[in-house]
């Protein structure tokens, strides 16, 4: 991947521009900016602008817009598909940006900028008896502006949606320097065409995301989690329907593990223990949240009991307390940090029709198993919302960089079958820089031409995050 290279002379002429205070050129400091935690991506950078406010954003916007310097954008550096690390351009760090405005239960509405993260948005809600649903493994360090600038998903995609959907109101610079202040606390506005749901999913491309309004929920009194033993994916898919028959929209989460990633877990993540004696092929994970007076824990067991008697699943096991609930969700957000130890991996974030999921596992794993032999599949993720993580590891004991050279044969065989069904090729981390050419080939021409043009309407320079979508 080139690298951009920035006049020496328009480097300085920024600094004085911003002021010594709004960035560094510390290596120190830089470092942790340079590099995304799986290590496939490291990234160079002159210096790092560290804004305080809306303000310092839009002056180092506008200043770079004209001098024509590309800006990289970060948040959390959480990301998974590289479009956060820098390849020479200037970097523009959120982390900065991280009070929380105003919350109100009565709106149900929380105001908080983009650097502030995930786990700070949980505790705010908290703070006024709410909720708010996203849930990602990485909530401590992933920010809100990146979750909006990615539109992320997580766990709870089910029942509440994506993070478009659990945004009201966007507040962003745009690439020329003005503020759009779209902070609506509005449930209702047909006023034009919806800016805010434009910034968001554009992965910094159109705007940095300074902050955002969210839609606040109320808390369930009753919730119960259960981990489930199952044959096969398409177990899963009847248990999935049994479950939203007989509890309808109080199913907020429903994961599922493939039986090598829980024993992953179990032999590399401190903690991890699994209530099955017998090791199941694959297992579910669910959640169910209930009000008014009724019994979540209750409900869930009914329904298992039901599906254990239909023999559509083979165990079963629900959580008893507090504690236990913590170590089944372990054993599911633990998945991506078990496979590190086992060495290289081809990783795809995919989605296809939720009905399609468990032809498209065992389809997409014949498949990469014919191509490269030995290969291990541990795919797990969102089958409630139809996204897969699916995820190829290294035959053991063989040669890790050969099997990564056969990375990308490995990802146009799984894309192509995703496509087949309808699907696509980033359901929840982005296309970034690993995958924004490829897209090219599954994009239909029209969409193409049309965010090129929304693109190049807003920011003609190319100037926010330059090698990123189309």
């Amino acid at each position: 991947m080139s690298s951009i290279a920035i006049d020496a002379a328009a480097l300085s002429a920024l600094k004085a521009h911003v002021g010594p205070d709004l960035y560094s050129e510390d290596p120190d400091e830089i470092a942790p900016h340079l590099v995304e935690w799986r290590d496939r991506w490291r990234g160079t950078t002159p210096l790092v602008l560290r804004p305080r406010t809306t303000e310092d954003v839009a002056k180092m916007v506008s200043w770079c817009a004209k001098a024509g310097v590309p800006i990289t954008v970060q948040g959390g550096n959480t990301g998974l598909v590289g479009g956060q690390i820098p390849q020479g351009e200037v970097l523009l760090s959120v982390q900065r940006l991280n009070r929380i405005r105003s919350v109100s239960a009565q709106d149900d509405i929380l105001v908080i900028e983009a650097g502030a993260t995930l786990a700070a948005a949980h505790a705010a809600a908290l703070g006024v008896e709410r909720h708010f649903p996203l849930s990602l493994a990485s909530e401590g360090s992933a920010t809100i502006g990146g979750l909006a600038a990615t539109n992320a998903g997580g766990v709870a995609v089910l029942r509440f949606g994506t993070m478009r959907d659990l945004t009201l109101g966007i507040e962003a610079v745009l690439p020329d320097g003005s503020i759009f202040h779209g902070l609506s606390r509005l449930r209702k506005d047909n006023t034009g065409y919806d800016l805010k749901n434009l910034l968001i999913g554009a992965e910094g491309t159109l705007g940095v995301v300074t902050a955002a309004a969210l839609k606040l929920f109320p808390i369930a009194p009753s919730r119960a989690t259960a981990l489930v033993a199952l044959a096969d994916p398409e177990a899963a898919l009847d248990l999935l329907m049994a479950l939203k028959a007989q509890v309808g929209p109080g199913l907020e989460a429903f994961e599922l593990i493939s039986g090598l990633g829980l024993a992953l877990a179990l032999r590399h993540i401190e903690g991890c223990r699994s209530p099955f004696a017998v090791p199941p092929p694959w297992v579910a994970l669910i959640e169910v949240a209930a009000f008014h007076q009724q019994d979540a824990e209750g409900q869930v067991e009914a329904a298992l009991a039901s599906a254990l008697d239909a023999n559509l699943i083979l165990d079963a096991a629900v959580a008893r307390s507090e504690a236990q609930r913590l170590a089944f969700w372990r054993l599911r957000e633990s998945q991506s940090a078990a496979q590190k130890p086992e060495g290289a991996a081809w990783k795809h974030d995919v989605s296809v029709p939720v009905a399609e999921v468990a032809r498209f596992i065992r389809q997409a794993s014949a498949a990469v198993e014919a191509f490269a032999p030995g290969v291990r599949v541990a795919a797990f993720g969102h089958v409630g919302d139809g996204n897969v993580h699916f995820d190829i590891l290294q035959p053991e004991g063989s040669d890790g960089a050969r099997h990564l050279a056969l990375r990308d044969q490995a990802a146009k065989i799984v894309h192509d079958i995703v496509h087949a069904m309808g699907g696509s090729i980033s359901a929840e981390h982005g296309l970034g820089v690993m995958k924004t050419a490829e897209a090219l080939s599954y994009k239909p021409p029209a969409t193409v031409a049309a965010q090129r043009a929304i693109r190049a309407a807003l920011d003609p320079g190319r100037i926010l995050n330059p090698r990123v979508l189309f």
